[in-house]
């Protein structure tokens, strides 16, 4: 299995929902910037929770 970076000017969440549709994982990190910093999840991972193609892990700090 391969790791892949990618760099692309795009929207994080949309560009991240379509790479999903040929990942096996998508792994994003979550900084909660709502008022409640601990509890939320930022609005690219909430976008991945909602809508990712394939499984997801969202790690935080």
């Amino acid at each position: 299995m391969a790791v892949e970076r990618v760099i692309a000017r795009d929207r994080p969440a949309h560009q991240l929902l379509e790479l999903g549709r040929r990942a096996w994982l998508l792994v994003v990190g979550s900084r909660g910037r709502g008022g409640f910093t601990g509890m939320l999840l930022g609005s690219t991972s909430r976008a991945l929770v909602d809508h990712a193609p394939c499984p997801l892990a969202v790690v935080r700090t």
